[in-house]
């Protein structure tokens, strides 16, 4: 299993009308969690893109329990639980506060894909590799 988290703090123009994160902020929140989960991992989305595989997203929910502030600093947990099979990428996000509760969850099916001809691709080689000691 691989656990990755990133902190974030909420920006004014992230709320609404009744001081809370609009609801859509949550999906560039469970990106930017991603992205930095795979660069934690000493990977990134533009050198995965760069040697021809894309990571379009294919499906995303996430339920929402607590609100979220302007200001708040967060922590989006991302979690790859599974071993990625066949051409799927899921994960698994939740957002904290700072005091630790739980206030989003939510999955994310991406599929791997060549940029070339839109086709669906295995996992990357130099991914595997990295991520074969949180699977052993």
């Amino acid at each position: 299993m691989y656990i990755s988290e990133t902190k974030m703090r909420v920006r004014y123009a992230e709320t609404d009308r009744m001081n809370v994160v609009y609801h859509g902020n949550y999906a560039q929140y469970f990106e930017v969690g991603r992205v930095e989960a795979i660069r934690q991992l000493g990977l990134s989305y533009k050198d995965l893109e760069d040697s021809g595989t894309i990571l379009p997203v294919i499906e995303w929910n996430a339920k929402f329990l607590r609100p979220a502030r302007y200001d708040d600093l967060l922590t989006v947990r991302t979690t790859l639980s599974e071993w990625p099979t066949d051409h799927r990428l899921r994960f698994r996000q939740e957002v904290f506060n700072e005091e630790g509760k739980l206030l989003t969850v939510g999955d994310v099916l991406l599929y791997f894909m060549r940029s070339a001809t839109m086709e669906r691709a295995g996992m990357p080689k130099e991914m595997a590799e990295k991520l074969k000691p949180f699977f052993s």
